[in-house]
């Protein structure tokens, strides 16, 4: 339905508008004293409702219930306290125009020109773990409609969601009252703050009834039948702006970085040490988390330009596993390692703190660092060091954008992986050792940009090509790096060879054994050139494209 119409030229947009009249009702106490303060002062008459007026009137300021103003009590537990005519015709009164005021006047309701409202920790009572009757009760109602009528009428009122905004709100009491371009900067914050809250609500139910059936235009079927997909026919995901960065992924190019609601990941890491985080800085240290996230044993990541220069889980005897790890991983390639990420998946050891010291690194990032070992690397000024969240997860879909569009995808892993499929197609079976570096091979061989060959000994890469246009590129590339260690180690393939000339470079720098999808119309040419060099081959039927 649509609303009233009016001839623009009826209108002028009033600049200043002295704070008379404020309506406060928060969950968030904080700072609310110090702005409750400043309006008494001001000489601001303040209406409030439950625990906000208690709060108030506790430290000595005047308050005016709520209830006195709509003469009905707050009932149902507080579900029903601002829900009346009493308080949004009070907010949504354009005093732009003579009926309205007219109208406020017949009806005895005085205008507000303030309301301070923040809603319910809806997202914060899921991230506990709440139960689902406990997370619905902090689904807020009445105070989504006073922030979108206070937004709406930002002509005549000033709306605050956050505490953030309380010094801007002093200042304007200050100065004569709020300017048009404030309340209009309010608005804008105010519906992104509802928008994001009611997507972070529908999340939620999406999640209880499973992904694929979030609802449409309100037309949800609970008894038809998910769509064979999985995705769910809409997706909505709220972003908040967290800070703009100093440049983007070059320097003429601008960026920012925006959080997702209830997200666990590289972007709400805290950071304990160094310069600003760059573009640059928070892609290569998400893809060196999600590399040495894909193993469960002790395991770091090197990274350069979003590729691995280096992974390695730590050796079986380590009396210290992450130190080993990080000292395995470094060995690699120590030249590429220079001006790299790291990321480890175990706390940081003072032992491992020891190693990184002496070489320099942009960003280390890692679930967690002993006290001694944090102390040692933050002599390290420049060096940008990150806690992940105690609950760091990937997301389950990932959506990456187009021109016009996003494409959306599960997101790629190993969680519960196991070899039973495998297909050894040349060769000997793979004693123990041979194969625990043929499954880390091919693990490692996922967070490496396709084409993608990773050659591994003893739970450490010894050689990796990356990101060419050929496979064949890639094997050379890999070899070339690994120089003496490729004889005896172990190779992966992210896709099939195409053609047995990528393998016979493999083979003939002295690789003893082979791990890739297979598939290929010439895997029986690929398959003869393991046999001829008596070479063990495992097809997995599955590949790790990393585009």
């Amino acid at each position: 339905m649509s609303g009233p119409r009016h001839d623009p030229a009826l209108f002028h947009h009033r600049d200043l508008i002295e704070i008379k009249r404020a309506l406060i009702s928060v969950s968030d106490k904080s700072g609310l004293l110090e702005l409750a303060g400043a309006l008494s002062a001001a000489g601001v008459e303040i209406v409030s409702t439950g625990s906000t007026a208690k709060t108030i009137a506790g430290a000595g300021f005047a308050v005016t219930e709520v209830s006195s103003i709509t003469g009905f009590p707050e009932s149902l537990d507080g579900r029903v306290k601002t829900l009346h005519p009493s308080v949004h015709a009070g907010i949504l009164a354009d005093l732009r125009l003579e009926s309205h005021i007219a109208q406020l006047q017949e009806l005895e309701i005085q205008a507000f020109q303030l309301v301070v409202v923040n809603l319910y920790p809806f997202s914060e009572t899921v991230a506990s773990g709440a139960a689902p009757d406990d997370v619905i009760e902090q689904i807020d109602i009445g105070g989504p409609a006073l922030v979108r009528a206070s937004a709406k009428n930002h002509a005549n009122v000033a709306i605050a969601v956050s505490p953030n905004t309380y010094p801007l709100l002093i200042e304007a009491l200050g100065s004569g009252g709020t300017s048009l371009e404030t309340r209009r900067n309010l608005a804008a914050t105010a519906f992104a703050h509802t928008a994001a809250y009611d997507t972070g609500v529908a999340t939620w139910f999406a999640e209880q009834l499973g992904a694929s059936a979030l609802p449409v235009d309100g037309r949800f079927d609970p008894t038809a039948p998910l769509p064979e997909s999985g995705f769910p026919k809409l997706v909505e995901r709220s972003v908040s702006l967290a800070h703009t960065l100093r440049y983007g992924e070059n320097s003429h190019q601008q960026a920012a970085l925006y959080l997702e609601q209830n997200g666990r990941g590289i972007a709400q890491a805290e950071q304990l040490n160094g310069k600003e985080m760059s573009y640059n800085n928070f892609v290569d240290a998400d893809a060196a988390v999600r590399a040495a996230w894909d193993f469960t044993e002790p395991a770091v990541a090197i990274i350069k330009h979003a590729n691995p220069c280096g992974i390695a889980v730590s050796s079986s005897t380590a009396l210290d596993p992450i130190a080993s790890a990080h000292l395995r991983a470094h060995e690699c390639d120590p030249v590429s390692a220079f001006g790299g990420v790291i990321a480890a998946n175990r706390t940081v050891t003072l032992g491992m703190a020891e190693t990184v010291k002496e070489i320099f690194t942009e960003v280390l990032v890692a679930p967690g660092f002993e006290p001694d070992a944090l102390k040692l690397l933050q002599t390290k000024k420049n060096l940008r060091i990150l806690r992940l969240p105690a609950d760091y997860a990937r997301p389950a879909v990932e959506l990456r954008q187009i021109s016009g569009g996003v494409l959306a995808q599960t997101s790629d892993g190993f969680a519960g992986y196991t070899t039973d499929a495998w297909q050894l197609v040349s060769g000997e079976p793979a004693d123990a050792d041979t194969l625990n570096d043929l499954v880390f091979a091919w693990k490692a061989c996922r967070s490496v940009k396709s084409n993608a060959i990773l050659l591994a000994s003893n739970g450490a890469s010894v050689g990796v090509g990356m990101g060419q246009v050929n496979r064949v590129d890639s094997c050379h590339l890999a070899v070339s790096r690994a120089g003496a260690r490729a004889a005896g180690s172990v190779a992966a393939s992210d896709a099939f060879f195409p053609f047995s000339d990528g393998l016979q470079v493999l083979l003939d720098a002295g690789v003893k054994a082979v791990v890739q999808p297979g598939g290929s119309v010439r895997d029986p040419e690929v398959i003869e050139a393991a046999q001829s060099a008596g070479v063990t081959m495992y097809f997995t039927g599955e590949r790790h494209f990393f585009h």
